[in-house]
Formats: C-alpha cells, structure tokens, sequence
C-alpha cells in the first residue's frame, strides 16, 4: 500500500509543528517554502533595529529535516491548488499530488488599500524586511551627518512607526534606545540625541491586545525613552517626504509600518469563505468545510475561540494548530473517525519596550519591568531552534546589556545614499 501523502506548505511556526508531530507517523510529507529558512518572527523587529544578525533568528529548512528521510524540501512558491485532483500547483508550472494538505502560508502587513505607501513605509513579515529597515535606519543617521541644513537633518532624525501593537512598541522602544544611548559618540556634525521618535496608533492604546493597565504603563514607558506616543489619529498619507498625521504633515525620511496584516491567497486558491482580513474560515478541526482533508492553520487561518474572540495570530496559537493538525491525521489514520474540535491555550502575552523593560500578562499575574523583561527573554531563548542559536542570542542580549552596544549595525546593500534616498 502506498504511503499517504501529507503535504505541507509553510515552513513557520504552524508548518514546522505539523511536521515535528508526524514523526514517526507512516506517511510521506513534502514541506513547500518560497524560503530556504524558517525565521523566528518574533524577534525579527531586533534584527531590523541592529541587536542581532540575521543568522541568530534564522535556519535553513533542509538541515532541520536531513535525518527526516520520510520528508522531502521544496524551495518554491505555490500559485494554487487544484482540489478536484488533489494536487499543489507550483508558479513554476509543475505539481505536487496529496493526499492530505495542510496549509500555513501565514500573512503579509496591510495598507488598508493603500498599497502605494508600502515604497515609502515597508513592513517587517521577513528578513528581506528586517535588512531592508536596518539599511534605512542607518542610512538616516548617515545623510543626518552630511546634510547641509537643519531641517534636512531633522527630518532624517524623524523616525516614524505605524501602529502599536507589539511589534510597534518593540519597534519604537528599540529605534529611541539605539539614537539616543548607543549612537551619539560615534558621529560629529549631528547629535543623534535630538532624534525624533514617533509612534501613531489610530486606536485609543498602546498594546491593545493588553490589559489597560499594562498598556498604560507601556505608554508611560515608551516616553521615558523619549518615543512621543500618537493615539487616536490615524495617519492619512505616506510619502517620500514623510508621514501624513490627520491633517498635519511631519517631514520624515524614515516611516516603518507596524500597523495591520493581510493572510496569504490560500483561501483563493481554495475557494472557500474567509474573513475581511482573507484568513480561510475552518471548522473545529481546523479544516475548510467542504473538504476535511484539507487543513489551514496559523495566520492564514480564522480559528474562533470558546468565547466568540478570534485566535490570536501569535506563534504559540499557530505551534497549537500545528500540533493538533499532525494528531488528527495520524488518528484518521488509525481509522479514529471522531477527533475533538481544537482548543487553543492562551499562554500569556510578552511584549519588551526597549532594552530592559517589558510586560507579560499571565492573566491573573501581571509583570513590568526588568522582572517582565527577563521572562520575556528567557522564554524566546527558550523557543530557539538549537544550542548554538540560543547561546549567540543570550551573547549578544548580554553584551548589549552590559555595553548598550549593538553588535549588527551593518549597511551590507550596495545602494548609495542619494540612490537610497
């Protein structure tokens, strides 16, 4: 009898946990990736703002499966699935059969239709990403130095950050420590302690995933580090000159977006309902309706929780969905036709603000402060894949604790700074 076929396409949080709990499972698997790596996302935001290396956060998929000979690696980008005859259709024209699909392609940050304002205000899904506002960031304070006028200088040390949910905070708190602790002895014509560090949240809080307390809190945090905190205005325009706040415009030559997510095509590709956000609507087992072999989770996925609430799209919700999608097929395997519906665990909710304060929610504990920021280390240290990255990470976290050093601040693209600006 042949193998069954399982799928999977996604090498993130979701993707990973799918294959991790088919170990030993007799099917086949094939893992479809348009990257060579699985990234550790949540601390993407630290590469982007110069604490750590890309290679820190970052492993290539293939090493972590060489001793799997059960799954096979694809580097390619999917187009579309052709349900009628259960295959994956690859852009490059060719086709992968399955017998069981599991989809977490994850998401894309949103502009709310306006698309235009990606050029000017990139977002941070990907290390391309992260590099991409690294170079930014750093050649702002490089043109600050050489620009001939005031008003030029400030404005390439106005650093503006859209939206303020945990990566924005991160974001924020990271960008005011590296101007106005790590950079001001290393440059002469510009004092990088005048910088100007924005955070517009069009909501009414800081961290709204967050109770109002810990969000107050990280609100007042936040300007202690000299982040000047916007809420309640939503900005209107994005350009090469800078950033349109409601009706007043600031001239800044670096904005980052931190503001909203797009899920990837799957539900197209399906045909199959979704939500406003395109995450393909499932059912309790984590597949779409009309088909129970074809599964989506993470990001891309609309999981309703108990309550009414939506799962959340965090890491640990999408480890969850992975686990329970790998459980369920090796039950129907077994020839187990009930499975009970996905539950999801809330495991508390992290967010750091700058380089020694933080809050964790644990529901009835709460935490600020260097106590919540060392938690909220340890436990992404401990989410690392490998001895050799959790250790390269705990240096360098040290280091810049001990020094308030960054040890990436790299310009490694070729671009000039009048081609950059």
């Amino acid at each position: 009898m042949q193998e069954h076929h399982v799928v999977v396409v996604g090498g993130g949080f979701g993707g990973l946990q799918v294959v991790h709990g088919l170990k030993g499972a007799n099917v086949r698997i094939t893992l479809i990736d348009r990257r060579n790596h699985h990234l550790f996302q949540p601390l993407l935001y630290q590469v982007a703002t110069t604490a750590l290396a890309t290679s820190e956060i970052a492993w290539p998929i293939r090493r972590l499966y060489r001793d799997r000979r059960e799954v096979t690696t694809l580097l390619s980008e999917v187009g579309g699935i052709d349900r009628q005859n259960r295959k994956v259709i690859l852009t490059s024209g060719e086709t992968v059969p399955f017998d069981t699909l599991v989809l977490a392609t994850g998401a894309r940050h949103a502009y709310f239709g306006n698309d235009a304002w990606e050029k000017h205000a990139p977002g941070l899904k990907t290390l391309e990403d992260a590099t991409t506002i690294r170079r930014r960031l750093l050649l702002a304070f490089e043109r600050a130095e050489l620009a001939s006028t005031e008003e030029e200088k400030q404005a390439n040390l106005t650093f503006v950050v859209i939206g303020a949910g945990a990566t924005g905070v991160e974001m924020a708190g990271m960008i005011a420590d590296l101007a106005h602790k790590v950079l001001p002895p290393e440059f002469r014509n510009v004092d990088t302690r005048k910088t100007r560090v924005m955070l517009v949240e069009a909501g009414p809080r800081v961290l709204p995933a967050f109770t109002e307390e810990l969000s107050a809190y990280s609100k007042k945090a936040l300007e202690k580090l000299g982040v000047e905190v916007l809420l309640g205005t939503p900005v209107s325009d994005c350009t090469e000159e800078g950033v349109k706040i409601g009706d007043d415009f600031t001239p800044a030559r670096t904005i980052i977006w931190a503001a909203g997510v797009q899920a990837s095509p799957a539900a197209k590709w399906l045909d199959t309902p979704s939500d406003r956000a395109g995450r393909a609507d499932v059912g309790p087992q984590l597949n779409i309706p009309s088909d129970p072999d074809i599964f989506v989770i993470g990001d891309t996925a609309s999981v309703m929780q108990d309550n009414g609430k939506p799962v959340p799209g965090v890491a640990p919700a999408a480890k969850q969905q992975g686990a329970y999608v790998a459980e369920v097929i090796k039950s129907r395997l077994a020839g187990k036709t009930e499975q009970p519906a996905f539950h999801y665990r809330h495991q508390g909710n992290l967010a750091t603000i700058g380089k020694s304060a933080a809050v964790a929610d644990f529901g009835k504990i709460k935490l600020t402060g260097v106590l919540a920021w060392w938690i909220w280390g340890l436990a992404h240290i401990y989410f690392l894949i490998g001895t050799r990255s959790r250790l390269a990470v705990a240096w360098s976290w040290l280091w810049i604790y001990l020094s308030g050093q960054h040890s990436a601040r790299l310009i490694t693209q070729k671009e000039t700074l009048k081609d950059e600006a």
